[in-house]
């Protein structure tokens, strides 16, 4: 009987492409990639063997040596393939170091395969495996080859199931494929002798992993060629439950986004490509083996396995001199502003979701430059945790009524007394404690919460001003902020105005607050809110004036009542060119008619100063700090006895 190798050749050609496209791709560097290789360079051993066999066995004349070597090559290259297999997924899992530290795993990996090779090995003295003498034929102890397959069919699925939680779906059908497809072959070549199926059925085994799994496009950044976010995260995902330590060298350009508007889409393109050169000199170098990622933003990291923690110090150092310096780069000379931070996980950060919250902006936090900072002296676990669940307590807080408006009173120069307050958004989480107003306004201005909390300070603002209590202060207004996404909301106007006439108040008693951010977008709905608003009475004040990028025409269309002039100015008042820029600015804007308000007065010589510069109103500590509503009204009570 004649066996057909048509299987084989087909088998070859696959493969083949299939290892150029992995060389091509570069897949050769991570332990995944090379045990990946590994399969399918064992596979196209594996078709020549059979195909050796095969051609062999048709001449009655062929030698005994080069039969039993062509048989036993082939079984064994073809039962390794279930191994590497079970190798490439625990790669793929990484979860060696655990296999490396038990040694019931290490015996149930290798033992066996290790049996197989054993009984394969000593065949030619034994026959217990296969025969040549009358023709090749299975004997007794061929079921063993079959069982060792088996094995490791059953562990392979074992493992892929209890690790799911870590691998897309995609990627558990694709890893799935080679069992299916080996056992739907062994059948077929059981029930057609004459069709050798196993080993395309393994090359095409390997080429749905390739498509499924092995895509470099999901894992690998174009810019830089290292590694990318999605990978960092599906990486450092797996990590911590499998109880993984490694050691990050996290790396942030401070001045990332002037470096990029600075240079344009392209150049930044090709900076970052000399960046990731410059770190992978450093990894050769100092043979960290540390796996590079270029996340974005000018974020990059290097992950040091546990064997190769102790070199993370040096690579953290080793990073901050060399962006430390100058860069001659396209004709120009560039400084970068590098913040490195090295933090051993799981001991300093303990969970994934701290991680990334940590990472995200710990440039924008912490003063970095000339030296590298330990995450166990700057990692604050409960600020984490409140990031990486503001969402939820955002959430919690409005359904159970929890946010809270404090008021900070503001102080007439001309009339020598409170005239009115600023409405302060406050939440103190019974889980977490004072949760920052900044944190909460950020998270829920992106999740669209934002508009219930106005709604719901709106509303308590209302509520105070329409008391007995309120009437009995004497105040003029209060002061309401809007963020950037409520100005930019439809309904807006409607919804001020209606809950004003809920409470039956007047409209001239409220003033609305936005910031000099806000009105540098050109936005048809915020103008047409802040027309119908001005319309119907209500005033309005520009916060943080000087810090932000507003137009000045814009600026002079608005219909403004009052300026606040940010506390930068005020903590630099003594600057003679800022002192200058403040006199200027307030006599353009007293000729505009406008009223000033100053922020963040907490001495009497800063009193002084600004009530000589002629400003309208005084807010900050020196008075008061935001206090509840309650507390509020006896200060204002105490204050005009």
């Amino acid at each position: 009987m004649v066996r057909n190798i048509s299987f084989d050749i087909a088998a070859i050609l696959l493969l083949y492409l299939l290892l150029l496209s992995t060389i091509f791709r570069k897949m050769t560097k991570s332990l995944t990639d090379r045990a990946f290789l590994a399969s399918i360079v064992c596979a196209i051993f594996s078709s020549y063997f059979d195909i050796l066999a095969v051609a062999l066995d048709s001449f009655a004349s062929a030698n005994h040596f080069a039969l039993y070597f062509a048989h036993t090559g082939y079984l064994m290259i073809h039962n390794a393939q279930t191994l590497l297999h079970i190798i490439f997924v625990i790669s793929l899992t990484d979860t060696w170091h655990k296999v490396r530290k038990n040694r019931f795993l290490q015996l149930m990996l290798w033992l066996p395969y290790f049996v197989s090779f054993v009984l394969l090995a000593t065949n030619p003295l034994t026959n217990l495996v296969f025969s040549i003498e009358n023709g090749y034929r299975h004997e007794s102890l061929f079921i063993i080859l079959y069982i060792v397959v088996a094995f490791y069919i059953i562990a392979d699925f074992c493992y892929i199931i209890y690790y799911q939680k870590q691998l897309r779906l995609r990627r558990i059908v694709s890893l799935c494929s080679m069992a299916v497809l080996c056992v739907a072959a062994i059948i077929l070549h059981l029930i057609w002798t004459v069709q050798l199926t196993e080993c395309f059925a393994v090359a095409l085994s390997l080429f749905v992993v390739s498509i499924g799994v092995q895509r470099p496009e999901d894992y690998i950044d174009s810019f830089t060629g290292l590694l990318k976010h999605s990978a960092y995260g599906y990486d450092m995902k797996r990590a911590f439950p499998n109880g993984k330590h490694v050691n990050i060298v996290m790396f942030n350009i401070g001045n990332y986004s002037t470096l990029r508007a600075m240079l344009g889409y392209e150049m930044t393109e090709n900076m970052l490509f000399a960046l990731a050169e410059k770190l992978r000199e450093i990894n050769k170098k100092l043979q960290c083996k540390a796996i590079l990622y270029y996340l974005d933003r000018g974020r990059f990291r290097m992950v040091f396995s546990e064997k190769a923690r102790e070199k993370s110090e040096a690579a953290a150092q080793a990073v901050l001199d060399t962006f430390s310096q100058r860069l001659h780069f396209n004709g120009i000379d560039i400084d970068f502003v590098p913040c490195v931070v090295l933090a051993r996980c799981p001991e300093e950060i303990e969970s994934f979701a701290s991680l990334m919250a940590f990472g995200n902006d710990f440039d924008e936090k912490f003063h970095c430059v000339g030296k590298y900072l330990l995450a166990a002296d700057v990692y604050n676990p409960n600020e984490c945790n409140i990031q990486n669940n503001i969402d939820a307590i955002i959430d919690d807080a409005i359904l159970n009524d929890k946010f809270e408006v404090y008021y900070q009173p503001i102080y007439s120069v001309h009339q020598k007394r409170f005239v009115s307050a600023e409405a302060l958004l406050r939440l103190f989480d019974s889980n977490y404690g004072f949760i920052s107003p900044e944190l909460i306004i950020v998270a829920a201005e992106k999740s669209g919460a934002i508009h219930k909390i106005g709604d719901l300070v709106f509303e308590k603002v209302c509520r105070f001003i329409a008391s007995a209590e309120y009437r009995q202060l004497g105040l003029d207004y209060i002061e309401v902020n809007l963020s950037v996404a409520q100005c930019m909301r439809g309904d807006l106007a409607d919804k001020i105005l209606s809950t004003i006439e809920k409470y039956h108040i007047d409209t001239n008693s409220i003033n609305l607050e936005i910031t000099e951010t806000a009105i540098s977008y050109s936005q048809q709905a915020m103008a047409d809110n802040l027309d119908k608003l001005s319309g119907a009475g209500l005033s309005f004040s520009l916060d943080d004036y000087g810090t932000g990028y507003s137009n000045m025409k814009r600026l002079i269309s608005l219909p403004l009542k009052l300026v606040k002039l940010d506390k930068s100015f005020v903590d630099e008042q003594n600057n003679p060119k800022v002192w200058v820029f403040l006199q200027n600015t307030v006599k353009m804007l007293k000729d505009m008619e406008m009223e000033i308000v100053v922020e963040g007065i907490e001495t009497t010589e800063m009193v002084e100063v600004f009530s000589n510069l002629d400003c309208d109103f005084i807010q900050g500590y020196f008075f008061s700090k935001p206090v509840s509503k309650d507390n509020f009204v006896d200060f204002i009570l105490a204050a005009k006895k």
